[in-house]
């Protein structure tokens, strides 16, 4: 009996343990969702010559492109796998660019009433090589604009509103083109993403991380200089 009690003792402090420092299945489900969404929505944008960018809050994010026609950032509103989504509760943003801390407001997940979309017909991209499935399973990826259980479901990535290609930037569809560069750079416009994700394949220095409030728990998703963003471990750091 006694040493049934002994094992019962070593079996919760193993499990308190884990519990204190092992898998936060929050953080890395939301760490990998927009990991797998930065890949899809720059394959996106290399596939339409479109220049893409997230917006970020402290408690959310929502993805914009840049429409060369009116030569500003507009929200997305068409894709459903590009839907604004808001972090699960106890979690939040930290975002650097360039190297200097942004402040970030939930104001910035409010989507302007006017908003226009691409032109163009819709397409699935569930084939396409970013392979969102291949993340998280056939059912796609998981979540909400409130964090629950529902998101991008069995049907995959469903159906994806595609622009020509003069909706870029033009032929060089970098952010350096003459035929955009000032409204790309427009910090006036209250669409404006932080992260600006090109599609020749650039982006903008930065590091975006999702922490777990008052843990000290976190994980960063950060641009490279071969201009790829990864995806890093979650680390604890000592209250």
């Amino acid at each position: 009996m006694i040493v049934v009690v002994i094992i019962g003792i070593i079996v919760i402090g193993a499990v308190l343990s884990l519990g204190a420092t092992g898998k936060d299945s929050a953080l890395e489900q939301e760490r990998d969702r927009l990991s797998a969404l930065i890949a899809y929505v720059r394959e996106r944008g290399a596939m339409l010559t479109l220049e893409y960018g997230i917006r970020c809050g402290q408690h959310g994010y929502r993805f914009v492109f840049y429409d060369n026609r009116l030569m500003q950032w507009i929200p997305e509103t068409v894709d459903d796998t590009l839907r604004p989504r808001r972090l699960p509760a106890g979690l939040q943003f930290r975002l650097l660019i360039e190297g200097r801390p942004i402040v970030l407001d939930d104001k910035a997940l409010k989507i302007n009433t006017t908003a226009t979309t691409p032109p163009g017909g819709t397409i699935s991209l569930l084939g396409s090589s970013s392979g969102l499935s291949g993340v998280t399973g056939a059912g796609g990826i998981s979540g909400s604009l409130s964090g629950g259980s529902s998101g991008i479901g069995s049907s995959g990535l469903g159906s994806s509103t595609l622009g020509s290609s003069s909706g870029g930037l033009g032929s060089g569809g970098a952010a350096g083109s003459s035929s955009g560069s000032a409204g790309l750079n427009d910090q006036a416009s209250g669409d404006t993403p932080q992260i600006q994700l090109y599609s020749n394949g650039d982006t903008n220095t930065f590091a975006l991380t999702i922490e777990r409030v008052g843990v000290g728990r976190s994980a960063t998703l950060q641009s490279s200089d071969d201009g790829s963003v990864k995806a890093g471990d979650i680390v604890e750091v000592k209250q």
